[in-house]
């Protein structure tokens, strides 16, 4: 098993994981304001309790969006300064796949709908299958929660706080009832997904690690900056 650090930043939970081998160590930090100072020192802890150096890792990945503004530049931002510095290929990954897949170990759902809260009234979704690795069955987009279709699949399983967010739209809707509405994108999963994602090759040089937008912004925060100038110095 390969070396892999991950860092999750999309949400309201900032959190980073380790997979080492057959061990997934992970940390995580409430509060979206402090996301861009928290990610170094969990990293940080991360590599000292598994014993790792950071230039052993064979990869680092990152929760790509959709999601936050600022964290998905932040989780980018940082594993590109990471990366750079000790030349590894990065790994963007989906959030709301990472979703699915934290449903899937709870619940054993093999078709589920990951519904994120995007705010401003509107929600991110996608449709996802397991069979030997996720597919999509829907690609994500953005939405008013009202608009939220997914296609009928056998044993179809809801999860997001996006379903929890908007309460009243998802009221009475078949896919909502027995709904996982408590889970967020988390690097545990991204660790994980990120293991079959490096073996397919699906890793990329540092300079051409993108964030997934589903709206726009085209300026990094002060925040931002400064978080991807302490990645690049630590590294």
């Amino acid at each position: 098993m390969p070396n892999i650090l991950a860092i999750e930043t999309s949400s309201e939970l900032a959190s980073c994981a380790l997979l080492s081998g057959a061990h997934l160590f992970s940390r995580e930090s409430g509060g979206v304001r402090t996301h861009s100072q928290a990610v170094l020192p969990m990293v940080q802890e991360l590599l000292r309790e598994a014993g790792v150096k950071l230039a052993e890792l064979d990869a680092i990945a990152f929760g790509a969006g959709p999601g936050s503004f600022t964290g998905v530049r932040t989780a980018c931002g940082v594993a590109q300064g990471l990366a750079f510095g000790a030349e590894l290929p990065v790994v963007p990954l989906v959030t709301l796949e990472a979703m699915a897949e934290a449903c899937r170990a709870r619940s054993g759902a093999t078709e589920v709908l990951a519904v994120l809260d995007a705010r401003m009234g509107e929600v991110y979704w996608a449709q996802y299958r397991f069979d030997a690795g996720w597919k999509a069955v829907a690609e994500p987009v953005l939405s008013a929660p009202e608009a939220v279709q997914p296609l009928a699949a056998s044993g179809l399983v809801a999860c997001g706080n996006g379903l929890t967010a908007y309460p009243d739209a998802f009221a009475g809707k078949d896919f909502a009832v027995n709904a996982h509405g408590d889970i967020i994108p988390h690097a545990r999963e991204l660790a994980v997904l990120a293991a079959p994602a490096l073996a397919a090759g699906q890793g990329v040089p540092a300079a051409q690690a993108q964030p997934l937008y589903l709206r726009n912004k085209v300026a990094y925060t002060s925040a931002e900056r400064q978080a991807i100038n302490a990645a690049k110095a630590g590294a």
